[in-house]
């Protein structure tokens, strides 16, 4: 049964142009050309990503987190068998009436319960020093890809020419740098599926699944189907607005807003020239419209489009996020990542404070790139 379904998935009318065979497609003259098989590195590959964020975190994120003044936050609490099993297995946001009968049962007043609750909320919820670390990463990947992808493609003449995309399709023997840019995103975005459940979980977590599947299927395809020239294209537009919003996360979580507000500008600016300018009308031209003079339509041919024009409904989803962003940014001066509940956290940290007084208070803000009144410090610079 499995061999006959593996006979039927790799028929050529599904993957390639009409007349073409898989026997055209074998390595010969010293000519390498994809095989499937050499998705199966890419695993491992993953795995070691793995281990090396974790040691890159440990090792060099947490340094520079306390560089920037980071501390990880612990929010102690008394211990309360009853509070923790009403927040356990009921809510962790009790109504009024559940806190007026859990004070009568604890011996507590309403207040007290309140702010128990309020801490144990917080002890849940991902620190800035996981935040930094988390963004730390994928801006050094982001960085490290996006010089690779310069590297790979600046001397190829389809990052110039779009119809050299399609000169011999699909007989394109694979290059060494192809084969190791292709690597190292699939590689990167398996590392994401297999670290969502030690990510810190945000409100498009469920897009972000989404968006990881969809781009190693994506990635997959075209690899099989040999579209790689167009994939290194696809993949170098994503990534180079990337860098610039790990950035600005990294420096929100660290104080500095002037700067991260001048980083989330320039990640705006890249991000609708390449997803909304140069990804529909130049890549998706290249894919959708340009093949079209030199073959007949054919499966692969609408599958990889299909796919393209998903990732491109996923750009206005996350457009319709950098909008509100930038809203708050223009009229209210902060950047605040809406997908997150980074708000919420802050509001309860500070009415947390407020309750347990002011000792220390304008100390404890400096160290965290406060001022005394809780606004952020441009740069991180702590005025007299």
């Amino acid at each position: 049964m499995f061999q006959l379904f593996k006979e039927w998935f790799w028929l050529e009318k599904f993957w390639l142009p009409p007349t073409i065979k898989w026997s055209d497609l074998e390595d010969h003259d010293g000519l390498v050309f994809v095989k499937a098989s050499h998705l199966y590195m890419t695993i491992p590959y993953a795995l070691l990503l793995v281990i090396i964020r974790h040691f890159f975190e440990k090792f060099i994120a947490t340094p520079l987190a306390n560089a920037f003044g980071i501390q990880k936050t612990v929010h102690k609490i008394k211990p309360n068998a009853i509070l923790e099993n009403f927040f356990k297995h009921s809510t962790s946001q009790p109504s009024h009436t559940d806190v007026y009968g859990l004070a009568k049962k604890c011996n507590l007043t309403e207040r007290q319960v309140e702010r128990w609750f309020r801490s144990r909320r917080n002890q849940d919820r991902p620190s800035r020093m996981k935040k930094f670390r988390e963004s730390c990463w994928r801006f050094t990947f982001y960085l490290m890809v996006t010089v690779a992808g310069v590297a790979f493609l600046y001397d190829k003449p389809w990052a110039y020419d779009l119809w050299e995309v399609w000169r011999d399709y699909p007989k394109q023997p694979l290059l060494p740098s192809q084969y190791w840019y292709y690597t190292l995103e699939m590689s990167f975005y398996w590392s994401l599926l297999f670290s969502l459940g030690s990510d810190i979980k945000r409100k498009d977590f469920l897009a972000h699944v989404i968006h990881h599947l969809a781009a190693i299927s994506l990635m997959s395809f075209s690899w099989c189907a040999n579209y790689i020239r167009s994939g290194t294209l696809v993949m170098f537009v994503h990534d180079v607005s990337d860098i610039w919003l790990e950035s600005a996360k990294m420096f929100s979580y660290a104080g500095w807003k002037q700067t991260c507000n001048i980083l989330f500008l320039i990640f705006s600016v890249v991000f609708f020239i390449s997803r909304f300018i140069i990804f529909p009308f130049w890549i998706l031209y290249c894919t959708l419209i340009m093949p079209l003079h030199y073959l007949e339509p054919f499966f692969s041919y609408i599958f990889l489009n299909l796919q393209l024009m998903v990732l491109q409904g996923l750009h206005l989803y996350w457009g319709y996020y950098i909008m509100k962003m930038l809203n708050r940014c223009i009229f209210t001066k902060s950047v605040q990542d809406v997908r997150s509940d980074d708000e919420d956290e802050e509001e309860e940290e500070e009415e947390e404070e407020e309750e347990e007084g002011t000792k220390g208070k304008g100390t404890n803000y400096l160290k965290n790139g406060l001022g005394t009144n809780r606004h952020l410090i441009p740069n991180g610079q702590h005025g007299h």
